[in-house]
């Protein structure tokens, strides 16, 4: 943003290691800035906690009635979890699917109704399970939806009977500027599956290449992927979320060119080691060196901002 009478620069911007984790602990002065080249004074570097609209989206059906029980005691669980991480200013709708999809809150219910939620959600019934339709749904919704948004989809990633196919939900995802994170009860579902052996009629599916779908469309979002593979994980998961999604650097600073109309400016964030002036080294959890990634809008344009 730029305001021409100050010629005041503000960008918002997200620090990640090359796993894709926020890096909080980040000070003012590892943040330079370049615009058209030239460092800009003067930086402040704050810190924001953004409101979230956050859609939550669980499978809850199947042809399988031993895999319907296994989500039947999983998926309730894992959605109120969201609920402990949620602020009073977030917005959360709740919606499942099975052969079709089904709104269980929306947007503008306050959340006294979504703990209420998952206390009448019982064991899925046999259904199709329309993942690819559901989801193209949901992103289809979020479209509207400003500020910062976000699917939380807990899914096998297994889909049975959609008019959707795969490559048009993950088209769909790159181009929605809604970023899924998933997460994935594919190993849950293997280890129930591995109870009733090779004859059961479940252990045919592809399990690799459902988890493999979720992963591609949480990428493709710019979201993330997760596989459960117990309980006490999903407090993790999700803090893990809320952390990507919420919390974001501002710059603000006043350009050096005292021109408040032209062309578009380039603008550069480079982190640095304040005592030395040389790239900023981080470490991962082995000690290794890594590189951090920034995502920030890297031009703005002056004369748009004046209405010129």
């Amino acid at each position: 943003m730029f305001v021409p009478a100050t010629r005041t620069v503000t960008m918002k911007l997200h620090v990640e290691d090359p796993n894709g984790y926020f890096l909080p602990n980040l000070r003012r002065e590892n943040f330079v800035v370049y615009e058209d080249g030239v460092r800009q004074k003067n930086v402040t570097v704050e810190i924001e906690h953004a409101p979230l609209s956050v859609a939550l989206l669980m499978e809850f059906g199947g042809r399988y009635h031993e895999l319907n029980k296994a989500l039947g005691l999983e998926v309730p669980l894992i959605g109120r979890e969201l609920l402990e991480v949620v602020g009073r200013d977030d917005k959360v709708s709740v919606l499942k699917y099975d052969a079709k999809l089904e709104t269980l809150a929306d947007f503008k219910q306050g959340h006294e109704v979504l703990d209420d939620v998952f206390n009448h959600l019982t064991m899925p019934t046999f259904s199709e399970v329309n993942f690819f339709d559901g989801l193209l749904e949901t992103l289809n919704r979020m479209h509207d939806v400003t500020g910062r948004k976000a699917i939380i989809l807990v899914s096998t990633g297994i889909d049975t009977f959609s008019k959707a196919n795969y490559q048009q939900i993950l088209e769909a995802a790159r181009s929605s500027a809604t970023p899924i994170y998933t997460i994935g009860l594919v190993h849950l579902m293997e280890r129930e599956s591995a109870i009733y052996g090779t004859t059961a009629p479940f252990a045919r599916i592809d399990w690799p290449a459902a988890e493999k779908h979720l992963e591609t469309l949480a990428k493709a979002s710019g979201g993330r992927a997760y596989t459960l593979q117990s309980d006490p994980e999903i407090p993790v998961i999700y803090d893990d979320i809320m952390e990507n999604l919420r919390v974001r650097y501002v710059i603000t600073y006043v350009s050096s060119n005292t021109a408040t109309v032209g062309p578009p400016r380039k603008i550069q964030v480079e982190l640095v080691n304040p005592k030395n002036g040389q790239a900023l080294k981080i470490h991962d959890a082995t000690g290794k060196p890594v590189a951090a990634r920034i995502f920030v809008q890297q031009t703005y344009d002056p004369s748009a901002a004046s209405g010129a």
